[in-house]
């Protein structure tokens, strides 16, 4: 399973992104942050289902 987001700097879609960090928000919900291994940091906010399936996957880590 593979973690994606939008890279706003190059405005490039679907952009795998690594070393993903799984935090929750103040709200309860799921973000991911990572870089796209150019120095591009990227961020993407995700569904509890598939959160939880990418720390499972060992794709991201748990950061709560």
């Amino acid at each position: 399973m593979q973690l994606t987001a939008y890279n706003v700097k190059t405005k490039e879609k679907n952009v795998p992104i690594q070393d993903a960090v799984i935090n929750r928000t103040a709200k309860g919900g799921y973000i991911a942050q990572g870089h796209d291994g150019k120095g591009n940091k990227l961020t993407a906010l995700l569904s509890e289902e598939k959160a939880l399936a990418a720390i499972k996957a060992g794709t991201a880590k748990q950061g709560w």
